[in-house]
C-alpha cells in the first residue's frame, strides 16, 4: 500500500469513537440473555460420533433497561458509521484510492511498526 493519507482530526476521532462503541456494544451484548423475549431452554440429542450436546438454559428475555441500552448503543453505532462514511474528506481523494484510504483509517489507531 502507498503512503498513509493525512486524515482530518475529526475523522480520526469519529473512527476511534466508532471502534470504542462497537467494542462496548459487543461487551454489553455478551452480558445479555440469549433471547430478547422470554424463551424456554432446550437440550439437543447427542449426535452420532460426538460427545457434544448443544443446549441453552431458560432465558428471561431482556429487561426494558437492557433493551433500551442496547438500542442506544446500536443507534450510536449507526450515527458514528454515518459520520465516518459521509465525511467530506472522502471527496478529496482521487478515484480508485478511497477504498484503500478507508482501510487505512480503520487501522490508523494502531501503532506503526518501525523497520
Amino acid at each position: 500500500m502507498s503512503s498513509t493519507p493525512d486524515f482530518p482530526e475529526d475523522l480520526l476521532a469519529a473512527q476511534a469513537a466508532l471502534h470504542r462503541t462497537r467494542h462496548q456494544t459487543d461487551e454489553y451484548a455478551r452480558t445479555l440473555p440469549w433471547s430478547v423475549e422470554p424463551m424456554p431452554g432446550w437440550e439437543a440429542d447427542k449426535q452420532l460420533h460426538s460427545a457434544y450436546r448443544s443446549s441453552k438454559p431458560d432465558s428471561p428475555g431482556y429487561t426494558t433497561e437492557q433493551a433500551e441500552e442496547l438500542g442506544r448503543l446500536r443507534a450510536e453505532l449507526l450515527r458514528l458509521s454515518e459520520v465516518v462514511m459521509t465525511h467530506p474528506f472522502w471527496g478529496t481523494l482521487e478515484a480508485g484510492t478511497v477504498v484503500e484510504a478507508r482501510m487505512r483509517l480503520k487501522h490508523a489507531h494502531e501503532p506503526v511498526d518501525e523497520v
